[in-house]
């Protein structure tokens, strides 16, 4: 079942309170990122979010769940309507989330740049 749009707009407004929140459409879900870092996602209509130490400190009681089969766990938020608790959430666990990854065809790309000499 895919998330429904609604649904995305809802928490992102819940997390406007913070300075660069996006998401990416992926098959029929929505990946959520904070400063380019994805921390989460809407899978069916639940937001789930990494499951990182912050994330267990703050919500102790969370629920591992799976986004999709096969798929890493990840802790179920159920306190979205509570807005200032899940902008402290995502705060919270951004320096415990891996740097974004460079693509590969960025990378040859500088590598051709630098052949080039300019």
């Amino acid at each position: 079942m895919a998330s429904s749009r609604a649904y995305l707009d809802f928490v992102l407004d819940q997390l406007s309170g913070l300075e660069d929140i996006t998401y990416r459409g992926m098959m029929g879900e929505f990946i959520l990122y904070d400063r380019g870092r994805i921390f989460g996602g809407i899978y069916d209509d639940r937001l789930l979010v990494k499951d990182v130490p912050a994330a267990r400190k703050l919500m102790p009681q969370a629920v591992l769940e799976s986004p999709y089969e096969g798929a890493k766990p990840m802790l179920l938020v159920d306190e979205i309507d509570n807005r200032e608790r899940l902008q402290e959430l995502v705060q919270a666990m951004y320096s415990e989330l891996p740097e974004p990854k460079r693509s590969r065809k960025y990378d040859h790309q500088l590598s051709f740049t630098a052949e080039s000499g300019g």
